[in-house]
């Protein structure tokens, strides 16, 4: 038996308004990443058309359907962290949104752990160096020198740079958090004469594309993995590896791990702490196997 709530709700839905509108716009208003509102609404949409599949409706909470589709999907080859996207989507839609007073308790799937892939510094410079695009140049050695997401590169704004106290502020990253990170000196010259007169125009993206706005996530990503294939690098590696490099050299170079914690925007420190795990380059060089 559903409270009056939930079958208001049910009942406004069915007359006018799609779950995919509904749980968008709840997200929206709470202020959550344009990330996460893709990442649910995309989740919610496979799971209506799977419901749809199997002649069922979203508006009655079978558990049943919930881990039949969590199943398929994990079928389908889906990591562990997308299924856990799956299910978080689902759980908010039926918590927060049709606000059905049964207990959906379901517990997040186990991820595998895995050690994050590091650049030794060399191979670092060798794709950094490669680049005759200095914009492209500059925006993989500002994702390394500064530990930066690929998406932090993308929204990074004239404003957010510190040339005076060579410091970075990353705004509304992950979590819709703001942090400082540093700016390697080597390349704050570099990056002025990139800006040049858009000084002027603080709000203006770092990093723009020939066609009037910023560099796409998708751009950063292509040129660095082409890069990597043209200097001859056979890791598989992404973007991303250029901040679990950073953290990395960084631990390998006696930094404080707070400090680390810090500039990453780590809320839990064990996340961190990974990158000890990883930082072993100069611990194993001189050791030799027994055998």
């Amino acid at each position: 038996m559903i409270g009056w709530r939930t079958q208001a709700n049910l009942y406004i839905m069915n007359l006018t308004q799609s779950p995919i509108f509904l749980i968008e716009r709840e997200l929206k208003i709470r202020n959550y990443s344009p990330c996460t509102v893709k990442a649910y609404t995309l989740s919610l949409k496979e799971y209506l058309r799977y419901l749809e599949d199997h002649k069922n409706s979203i508006e009655n909470f079978d558990e049943e359907d919930v881990k039949n589709f969590l199943l398929y999907k994990k079928e389908q080859n889906c990591a562990p962290k997308t299924i856990n996207v799956y299910l978080c989507a689902i759980q908010f839609f039926y918590k927060e949104i049709l606000k059905t007073p049964k207990n959906i308790s379901f517990k997040l799937a186990r991820r595998n752990r895995k050690l994050p892939v590091i650049l030794n510094h060399d191979e670092i410079m060798s794709v950094i160096s490669g680049f005759k695009n200095v914009k492209h140049k500059l925006a993989v050695a500002l994702a390394y020198g500064a530990g930066l997401r690929v998406s932090e590169v993308a929204n990074l704004k004239i404003q957010d740079i510190d040339f005076q106290n060579m410091i970075v502020a990353v705004r509304q990253a992950k979590g819709n958090k703001d942090r400082l990170t540093v700016l390697p000196e080597n390349m704050a010259l570099e990056l002025k004469n990139l800006i040049g007169e858009r000084i002027k125009d603080p709000n203006d993206y770092v990093f723009l594309s020939q066609r009037g706005g910023k560099l796409s996530i998708r751009t950063f990503q292509k040129i660095f993995q082409n890069m990597v294939r043209k200097v001859g690098i056979l890791k598989a590696v992404s973007f991303h590896s250029l901040r679990h490099s950073f953290a990395s050299h960084l631990i390998e170079n006696g930094v404080n791990l707070r400090f680390v914690q810090t500039v990453l925007g780590h809320q839990n420190i064990r996340t961190t702490q990974i990158y000890t795990h990883v930082s072993t380059e100069g611990l194993f060089r001189n050791v030799k196997s027994p055998l």
